[in-house]
Order: C-alpha cells, then structure tokens, then sequence
C-alpha cells in the first residue's frame, strides 16, 4: 500500500461508532474474519466498532440493513459478491447498486472435491463414472453452486444428483461420511487435501488452484460460468466517498499486513488476502450481477 492511501484513513475519522454488520453466522470463518479485522482497525486508528450479526437469504437481510444506514461512515457490513451477484438475481432484490462496495478482502478456492479413496484424479474421472451409469451426488452450500453443478452436469451429458446442505462444513461433513461423492469447497478442504486425505478435482474458478495448480478448469469441460466469490465490505448507497475510501484503506492495510491476525486468518484459511476497491470492485460486481442472471437462465432451460 502507498503512503498516500495509507494516509486517507489517517485523515478521516468516523463521527461516531461504527455499526459492522456481518452477514454470516456467529462463529463461522467469515464471521471470524471479519471480527478480526474490527479488532485491527480498532487498535491501529482507534476508532469504535460495534460487531452485529443480520444473517439470512444469502446476505440479502444484510444488504436491507444497509439500505437504511447512514452515509457517513458509520455503518458498514461484510457479505460476499455472490450476495450482491446470484442471491439479488435469483430473488429479483434489487441491483448491486442498492449498496455501495467499499473493499474486498478474500477470495475463495472453490473447487470440486473428493476424498483421495475414490481413486478419481481430476473431474474427468467422475464424469467417466458418471456416465458409466454410476449415481454421483454432488453436495453445493449455495443456490448458485447448485445451478453450477447442474449446468456441469448438463455440459457434459450427465445428470448429477445434488444434495443442497448449509455451508461448507456441512458438504465436507457429507464428503466423510459417504453421503456425498463430490462437493464444492470454498477453500475448508485446504488441510484435508495437504494431508492427501482429499482432492481437488477441478476449479471453479476462471484460474487455477493455489494448492492444486494442476487441477482442469471447468471451462476445460465446456462450461461457461465461474464461481469467484470474494468476501466484500460495502456501505449504504450514497455512501460519502472520503468515508468509503478511508475505510477501503484502513482495511486493506489491515488484511495485507504480514504478522497481524487477520492477514494470517485469511492467508491459512482462504488462501491470502485479494483486495479491490474503487471503480474496480464496482465493474466486478456489476459482471457477476451479469453473469448471474444468464446461468439462471441457463439452469432453467
């Protein structure tokens, strides 16, 4: 970070407590994650923020609190992309621009997963299987993965059957316990594959795995659509702007700083800080809004 960004948060101060809405259940590595960097933020600019949990359909009851919340500052919340891209285009909710994006602060490494006992290597493996007649359930955490699964499936002329569980836990549970065959991890499945109990079978992201760079992309198995879901901080539409690019600042510095709590949370569990603001991040969404509306389209037929 430069020392002219750095500075925008040494020279703006909230007018009063900062309300920081988290959208994700108490506990959960996202709610972790964004406690921790409250409590950076608090230590390196001294400012009061007062943690509020609002969960439910997919961030959008976050995304409504927001909406309401005054401009200055002093009301922000952590949700993911896919909230103001796939949730708001599934629900007709409204349009990203209900929020004003301040900063990201993770990425995800979705990928397929399976347990290494399966003996599959890549997602070819399970689509040969797949089409040998094998029945190959397919455990998603979200709607929008559902819609990515069946897609896949219809891409490549197999019908998965999917299971739809809440969170990732849940799908890694699902995987162990043999209830499940393949399933989306966001990146929860990090020790289960460096320990080689697990593996990455493909990435559903537009580039390849951190921790398995060899790993085909979907798009390797003609499909068009790509999950980057990002952890993002927004504010209220008409969000004054030197209280969003301070914030932007004091949080980057925060998740990219080496040695401080958040940075190592985010770099051993969603694989290092990504952090885009601005003009950037707003186009981002924007495209993910976009692109959400045409796999729905493309789920449905």
């Amino acid at each position: 970070m430069t020392v002219s960004t750095a500075s925008l948060a040494a020279d703006w101060s909230p007018p009063g407590p900062i309300k920081m809405v988290i959208a994700f259940a108490a506990g959960g590595g996202a709610d972790t994650q964004a406690r921790l960097i409250a409590e950076e933020l608090e230590a390196r600019h001294g400012w009061k923020i007062i943690p509020e949990q609002v969960t439910g359909k997919g961030g959008l009851n976050a995304v409504n609190t927001l909406k309401d919340g005054a401009t200055d500052g002093t009301v922000i919340g952590m949700i993911v992309t896919e909230t103001l891209g796939y949730n708001m285009a599934a629900a007709k909710a409204g349009q990203p621009t209900d929020v004003t994006p301040i900063t990201t602060t993770a990425g995800t490494q979705m990928a397929i997963v399976a347990l290494a006992s399966k003996g599959w290597k890549t997602f070819g493996d399970v689509i040969e299987a797949a089409r040998a007649g094998e029945d190959i359930r397919f455990g998603v955490m979200t709607g929008m993965l559902g819609d990515l699964a069946y897609v896949t499936g219809k891409e490549n002329g197999v019908d998965f059957n999917i299971i739809s569980v809440r969170g990732g836990k849940a799908v890694m549970n699902g995987l162990n316990a043999g209830d499940m065959d393949i399933g989306f991890g966001a990146g929860i499945q990090a020790k289960a594959v460096a320990a080689g109990d697990m593996v990455e079978l493909a990435s559903a992201r537009s580039e390849p795995l951190k921790a398995s760079p060899d790993a085909p992309l979907l798009s390797d198995f003609g499909v068009s659509f790509v999950n980057e879901t990002a952890f993002l901080f927004a504010g209220p539409p008409n969000m004054d702007p030197a209280a969003r690019d301070a914030i932007a600042a004091a949080i980057a510095e925060v998740v990219t700083t080496e040695g401080g709590k958040a940075n190592a949370f985010i770099t051993k569990g969603f694989g290092g800080p990504v952090v885009i603001s601005g003009a950037e991040l707003e186009m981002a969404v924007q495209k993910d809004f976009d692109a959400s509306g045409a796999l729905i389209a493309a789920a449905a037929e």
